[in-house]
């Protein structure tokens, strides 16, 4: 077995070792999950449901061993680093909005005739999550798809791999049935070869673009369905009427939240000519009082990234810029903690900068910020759809019917006015381009972890 090291992002220390399963104990765990397939899809949607919420609590009931690991592994302040409430509340609405997709509907009725649909599970979904959310993102890739009858084998990512051990042991205190729920540490290359094999139904993905086209690419005349939440270069317009004074706080939470590691924190903002000047100083200086620190001894805004090689590629991305043109608006070597090979990346703020930049084109994830003037509605929409992504994007305004006219130029999978970086559980999530394929969340996500199976009846006699 191949072993793998936890490197924390906090103090650059190994925080664990584990190893990878073997291939065939992960072919073995797919059979698991195939053998329990059959029972768990025809339990009653209400004895499925009493054994999902047990296992939420039981993970609740473990929210500070959870929060622990969360900060040690991708290093968020631990004061921000419990996920469990939004898990739970998730599984609330999940299971209101379960019960609704799942109910038989009649199509349409002739003397002898009844026409009807039912919903089956698509099978066994293998769930691949991401870092920068371990726990929260388990309400789309376990709740959502055990709710709607089938079986799930998680993949965890290897930096936050021991949220998924922590997962196998609620759900054996909670009761699920073998196989129903499992969690494997499983290489790239094993993962792939599952993927490959035909044993899985749907794969579901949380990462990158580049790790959603691997995944995509192993699954090549399988056949298997997709769930693919992949990265984003969110974009947000300030129009000229926008009350440029009482934006900040939401700004400051969408561009540095999470130390800018959410596919949906803002990555590059158009500002209308006439309050340009106005906007940046005013972004500046609240930028200026977002602490970056250490997420265990202090309680800053937010911690490290989540390792040296991402701070190295976000260090990078300003260096290019830079050297093409564009100025840095906040100081650097504030912090002793921003040290050569660490994970430690302050607040920054450019401007200048334009398309012929990376950083206006590739995903950042990480705390920096381009502001880049533009003349008019119709050149903000332009350069804000020049992307290969299309995940979330927002417009600020005072003037609703113009935003939202604006808000159905742009190419995302979800449109704010007035908000940024929101992921709504009421709403479908997902995005367009290389952002991904398919939605999650609400009815429509549940949607696409059934088939519909149509009903021919015809009376005889």
């Amino acid at each position: 077995m191949t072993s793998f090291d936890i490197v924390s992002p906090v103090d650059g220390s190994v925080y664990a070792t584990r190893s990878y399963a073997s291939r065939s104990e992960v072919m073995a765990a797919a059979a698991r999950a195939r053998k329990a397939l059959a029972g768990w899809r025809t339990t009653a949607f209400e004895d499925r449901v009493k054994l999902v919420k047990a296992f939420l609590v039981e993970i609740g009931n473990r929210r500070d061993t959870l929060a622990e690991m969360v900060t040690w592994q991708m290093g968020r302040p631990s004061w921000q680093a419990d996920e469990t409430g939004r898990l739970l509340a998730n599984g609330d609405v999940l299971v209101d909005d379960a019960a609704k997709v799942l109910k038989p509907s009649v199509i349409h009725q002739e003397e002898n005739i009844r026409r009807a649909v039912e919903l089956d599970p698509v099978g066994l979904c293998f769930s691949i999550c991401a870092w920068n959310y371990p726990v929260a993102m388990a309400s789309s890739l376990v709740t959502a798809p055990l709710l709607m009858g089938n079986v799930v084998l998680l993949k965890h990512a290897p930096q936050t791999a021991l949220i998924a051990e922590v997962f196998a042991e609620a759900a054996r205190a909670a009761g699920l049935p073998e196989g129903v729920y499992q969690s494997l540490h499983i290489a790239h290359a094993d993962a792939e070869a599952l993927i490959g094999s035909g044993l899985v139904d749907m794969v579901q993905f949380i990462g990158s673009t580049r790790g959603g086209q691997a995944v995509y690419d192993a699954g090549r005349g399988t056949f298997v369905r997709y769930g693919l939440e992949l990265g984003g270069k969110d974009p947000v317009y300030i129009r000229a009427d926008a009350p440029v004074e009482k934006i900040m706080d939401d700004l400051m939470e969408g561009s540095f939240g999470n130390a800018g590691q959410s596919c949906c924190s803002v990555e590059r903002i158009y500002v209308h000519r006439d309050i340009h000047d106005r906007f940046v100083d005013c972004f500046t200086s609240a930028t200026a009082k977002v602490e970056m620190g250490h997420p265990i001894n202090d309680k800053p805004f937010f911690g490290p990234l989540v390792s040296a090689a991402a701070a190295t590629r976000v260090n990078g991305l300003v260096e290019d810029a830079v050297a093409k043109g564009a100025r840095q608006l906040m100081p650097t070597g504030k912090s002793p903690l921003v040290t050569p090979g660490g994970a430690y990346v302050e607040p920054q703020v450019l401007v200048n900068v334009d398309h012929s930049m990376a950083i206006m084109k590739d995903e950042t994830f990480g705390p920096v910020i381009p502001i880049m003037a533009v003349d008019s509605d119709e050149q903000a929409v332009a350069l804000m759809n020049d992307s290969d992504y299309g995940l979330t994007s927002a417009v600020w305004t005072q003037d609703i019917d113009r935003g939202l006219e604006l808000g159905r130029q742009l190419e995302s999978g979800m449109f704010y006015l007035n908000r940024c970086d929101h992921a709504d559980m009421y709403l479908p999530w997902g995005g367009v381009k290389k952002s991904g394929i398919g939605r999650s969340y609400c009815e429509k996500g549940l949607e696409e972890l059934v088939v519909p199976r149509s009903y021919h009846l015809r009376t005889l006699g």
